[in-house]
């Protein structure tokens, strides 16, 4: 198979000869080899495994995304992706960075949402008074 993983300004990975990939979705990890059907699905933060006759296992946390094999080719698209050996530390910085930083995003947009609410009360008072 060949892999690529796509982050927003940069491929972050273009592997070819892939024997077998184990990806993470919300339904638990699954596995891709060679003559699997087509398919996509939506990752979340965790470890993705690829597997090459000339490096073994290689370990790259990914963030959420999306995967999608169409015949040979698997495109994984993700926000951030971070490679390494120790599957300890990959398995740390996706707690820390990715899911952190997920949970601050979603404070901003909960903020951002009751200041447009807030706007939209204002004008609408402003309107009618």
């Amino acid at each position: 198979m060949n892999l690529k993983i796509l982050l927003p300004f940069q491929i972050f990975a273009d592997k070819t000869g892939v024997s077998r990939i184990v990806a993470e979705t919300r339904e638990g990890s699954f596995g891709l080899l060679p003559r699997r059907l087509d398919c996509v699905a939506a990752l979340t933060p965790g470890i993705l495994i690829y597997e090459t006759e000339g490096e073994g296992e290689v370990y790259v946390a990914v963030d959420e995304g999306v995967l999608v094999k169409t015949g040979p080719d698997v495109l994984v698209s993700a926000r951030r992706a971070l490679g390494g050996t120790d599957l300890g530390q990959l398995r740390d910085a996706v707690e820390q960075e990715f899911l952190t930083l997920d949970q601050h995003e979603q404070s901003l947009r909960s903020v951002l949402a009751k200041m447009e609410s807030d706007l939209i009360r204002r004008l609408a008072t402003f309107h009618n008074g």
